[in-house]
């Protein structure tokens, strides 16, 4: 993408126009279905790009489904299913979502994410466990919204992450974004950006990664999100889960335009592919490993992620 000015006057409206033609029809850009987007102040590249650290960190997770911390690939997961005969599970541990979260407590691991793959009574007391047993420590996601997204706070978590509340039928409710930023402040909040490709552009998806947005990552875009967001998730989905390498262009994406924190979660199989994604995001993009690790039944060392962890975090200090 060319660099592109949003300096003087410029609405929310005229993203369509330096997009250099590109489709984007989209209630994210129009204006006059949001009135808020209008009351935005004009965006500025050159007040967007703050500095983010250059030290890349290790974001553990657990993932909950139906109470149990499993590891799943995430795009066989489908409400339709309730009996689960479509759902590609990894692993499936005989440890508590506490448990996990009093290792990460131990090893130092903050910011790791806490996912709820489904809003089922055992999930959320689990994912709630975990929070009480690293207060301030871990991040949650899964079924947050505008009601339940102070609760959530109040138990322990740091940030909660949002996807689908936001991106809502396939398009972005910035009523509902400005919600959640009244309600928590934007110094709590994470927008799970995941993505698929589609036209060879990353599209965010929604509804456990199954609906397409009409929202796709890029420069504009993520510039846009970062004023209402601390931080970004973004799950590389095509890979996610299938321990088929990462997806290095949208890694690339991410550490050349994020302004924020933003932590890239997808195909990590070996200690290579951290270093890759340390160069290809410009040792701006954090790292999420959950399939390959030895605690979720693969054969990638969690002691040795942690040391790798330990060794960028010594490199700022």
């Amino acid at each position: 993408m060319r660099s592109s000015s949003l300096h003087g006057t410029s609405s929310i409206r005229e993203l369509n126009s330096i997009s250099h033609g590109r489709n984007f029809k989209s209630s994210f850009y129009d204006s006059s279905k949001h009135p808020f987007a209008r009351a935005i102040p004009s965006l500025s590249f050159k007040s967007c790009h703050f500095c983010v650290r250059c030290a890349v960190s290790f974001r553990p997770c657990i993932d909950i489904h139906k109470g149990k911390v499993k590891q799943i690939v995430g795009s066989t997961l489908r409400d339709s299913k309730e009996d689960g005969s479509t759902l590609v599970t990894n692993f499936e541990s005989d440890k508590s979502a506490a448990e996990f979260a009093n290792l990460y407590k131990k090893d130092g691991l903050k910011g790791g994410h806490v996912i709820m793959l489904g809003a089922d009574p055992l999930s959320q007391a689990a994912a709630i466990e975990a929070l009480r047993a690293y207060p301030g420590g871990l991040q949650v996601g899964g079924g947050i919204n505008l009601d339940n997204c102070l609760s959530y706070i109040d138990e322990g978590a740091s940030h909660v992450i949002v996807t689908s509340y936001v991106f809502n039928n396939g398009q972005m409710d910035l009523e509902r974004l400005k919600g959640l930023v009244n309600v928590i402040g934007k110094q709590r909040l994470v927008l799970d950006l995941s993505c698929r490709k589609k036209e060879d552009k990353y599209a965010i998806v929604t509804d456990r990664w199954q609906k397409f947005s009409d929202v796709y990552l890029d420069e504009e875009v993520l510039n846009f999100l970062a004023r209402f967001a601390d931080e970004f998730l973004v799950h590389g989905v095509d890979v996610e889960g299938k321990k088929l390498g990462i997806d290095k262009d949208l890694v690339a994406l991410l550490g050349k335009h994020s302004p924020i924190p933003v932590t890239y979660a997808g195909g990590v199989t070996v200690m290579d592919d951290l270093e890759t994604i340390k160069a290809a995001g410009k040792g701006r993009v954090d790292i999420t490993v959950g399939s390959a690790l030895d605690i979720f039944g693969g054969n990638l060392a969690y002691s040795d992620v942690v040391a790798w962890h330990e060794n960028n975090r010594r490199g700022i200090n």
